[in-house]
């Protein structure tokens, strides 16, 4: 099934209208929820702080097990910003699409994009090797991470790095694009010429219900799965396994 595109040139890169408004408005709901949450702080916080804090608790909770207090600590507000974008870009497909006139769908999920489940996969190894080698210095983090346990494994840590960076991007990418697959095509089905409309109409709107739910669910599940994936690439290159 053919998606149509915008696409426009800048410095001879080609990008696509579609990705970049949906991105900024993932980020734009981000922050400003943050800043919704967050606003006028107290000792006896209320519901609004209370969501916030459950959320920075939780994503603290994930990384907490993996590392140690110190690691923990500085890769906590990254692992919260990086778990809020992912459920806000996994869910937007889901409850928001907006298509313009040429057939182009302008917002959708940018996480169903696989350029922007690469470069979150990208960000967060960049992360992991940095503070690699801020724990272990940069000769013995090269160490840890292409000759361990033994020298001669060093070809299969190279292929073990690429595999690292695959199984990031495209586990998110896959699930997150077959569910808004599948829900266009239920929704194609309600749309079913002929005297058979109704009785499509009747099958297909319980099903993609559930399905809806149930991409709902998956969106969640892959924003945590994601950052406690980055969390054992960081203990692995850390040396903290």
């Amino acid at each position: 099934m053919d998606d149509p595109t915008a696409p426009f040139e800048f410095l001879g890169l080609t990008f696509d209208w579609g990705t970049i408004l949906s991105t900024l408005l993932a980020m734009a709901i981000v922050v400003i929820v943050s800043i919704v949450l967050t606003r006028k702080p107290s000792l006896r916080p209320g519901k609004r702080q209370n969501v916030i804090e459950y959320l920075l608790d939780f994503t603290n909770g994930i990384v907490g097990g993996q590392l140690p207090k110190k690691q923990a600590r500085q890769f906590g507000l990254y692992a919260f910003t990086l778990f809020f974008f992912i459920v806000v870009s996994n869910e937007m497909g889901l409850l928001l699409q907006l298509q313009g006139t040429d057939g182009v769908t302008y917002i959708k999920s940018p996480t169903a994009n696989p350029i922007v489940t690469m470069t979150l996969a990208i960000m967060s190894l960049m992360v992991a090797h940095g503070m690699g080698v801020q724990q272990l210095g940069f000769k013995g983090y090269l160490k840890n991470m292409l000759l361990t346990p033994y020298s001669w494994m060093l070809p299969l840590n190279i292929i073990e790095q690429l595999a690292n960076f695959l199984t990031l991007s495209l586990r998110l990418f896959g699930n997150i694009f077959a569910g808004e697959m599948l829900l266009t095509l239920v929704a194609n089905s309600l749309a079913w010429p002929g005297h058979l409309n109704g009785f499509w109409t009747v099958l297909a709107l319980p099903i993609e219900m559930v399905w809806q739910g149930f991409s709902l669910f998956i969106g969640g599940i892959q924003a945590y799965v994601f950052v406690i994936l980055t969390g054992v690439f960081i203990a692995q290159l850390s040396g903290n396994e």
